[in-house]
């Protein structure tokens, strides 16, 4: 399996009207636009639409992560950090633990990071 990506997309109530670019949709466009340019693969968007950052007992997030423990994909993709989860440490833990015990990269686009560089 080379560059197969999961699109993970995040909308809180929180976040309340913070504008267009954070919708799920312009969301789920930006992030296949960034696959295609990029020659990934999507395998599946995640999407939860109404949940809080600050758990991780959200229903797309961990059908995500059922599904990393099945190997199905190598990269995680999301707009930002924020949409990942708003727990730092928490998101830490995915970031700098679980997903690289699973060979699985994580790129958060607008904040330019991407766990396979320094």
């Amino acid at each position: 399996m080379t560059n197969t990506v999961a699109i993970y997309c995040r909308l809180s109530r929180e976040d309340g009207e913070i504008g267009e670019s954070n919708s799920i949709s312009n969301q789920r466009d930006m992030l296949k636009e960034y696959a295609k340019s990029n020659n990934f693969s999507v395998f599946k968007v995640y999407v939860d639409d109404g949940y809080s950052g600050t758990t991780f007992e959200r229903p797309g997030f961990q059908q995500m992560l059922h599904d990393a423990d099945k190997h199905l994909f190598n990269i995680v993709l999301v707009k930002d950090l924020s949409r990942f989860g708003r727990n730092y440490l928490q998101t830490g833990h995915y970031i700098e633990e679980y997903f690289p015990e699973r060979n699985i990269r994580v790129i958060a686009v607008n904040d330019n990071f991407d766990s396979d560089k320094p």
